[in-house]
């Protein structure tokens, strides 16, 4: 792969001032693919979460994304996709993606010795059956084509521990709680009558809504 359009003039001040543009050229040319290596595919497909950065124009934003191992489908050479559960309905992400393709992913494993991968790309969102029948309990579904694909030396990353699997990803059979952020009395009037609803059948007062 080209270097050109990779970095622009910033970064490659940068690297000149550093005595960086021989090891930045090679990352460039050589690390960096455009569709999915095998090491890629093992990495993503196992991941329970990753990062995103969305932006459109002077407002960057940058999210959490989680489920359970394969929520994230590999289904092209260098597209992936991923759904979008409830959340709190403020659409930074998918807004931004409306406004502005253009993404960029992170998938690490906090075991202090798998490597990052970097992945910028175009972002599209799809709501058809076909598409919300790969991902249970999917609202939409986030499809990235992948232009750059690119790993990152773990160094740095600490090495965490934990088996615990969160209670409100969507699963089969299963009904995920009420988050307590919806329980709370200063929310409960804001939230969508549905929501509002659940908030109800889990004990919470919901008076103060007019419409509950």
């Amino acid at each position: 792969m080209e270097a050109r359009g990779f970095y622009h003039e910033g970064m490659l001040a940068l690297q000149e001032n550093a005595d960086g543009r021989r090891l930045a050229e090679y990352l460039a040319t050589r690390a960096r693919h455009s569709e999915f290596s095998e090491r890629d595919m093992a990495q993503i497909t196992t991941a329970s979460f990753f990062f995103i950065a969305s932006s459109h124009g002077d407002h960057p934003d940058c999210s959490f994304k989680g489920g359970d191992p394969g929520f994230v489908k590999i289904i092209g050479p260098s597209t992936l996709e991923f759904p979008d559960y409830d959340g709190n309905l403020m659409y930074r992400t998918l807004g931004n993606i409306t406004m502005n393709p253009r993404v960029g992913l992170l998938f690490m494993s906090f075991d202090g010795r798998s490597y990052r991968i970097r992945i910028n790309g175009d972002a599209s969102i799809h709501c058809d059956a076909e598409s919300l029948a790969r991902h249970h309990g999917a609202r939409a579904v986030i499809r990235v084509e992948c232009r750059d694909i690119y790993p990152n030396c773990p160094r740095y990353v600490p090495d965490l521990v934990t088996v615990a699997r969160s209670a409100y990803v969507p699963r089969p059979g299963e009904t995920p709680p009420t988050p307590e952020w919806k329980r709370l009395p200063e929310v409960v009037p804001h939230l969508p009558l549905s929501d509002a609803r659940d908030a109800m059948a889990s004990g919470m007062d919901t008076t103060e809504r007019d419409d509950a």
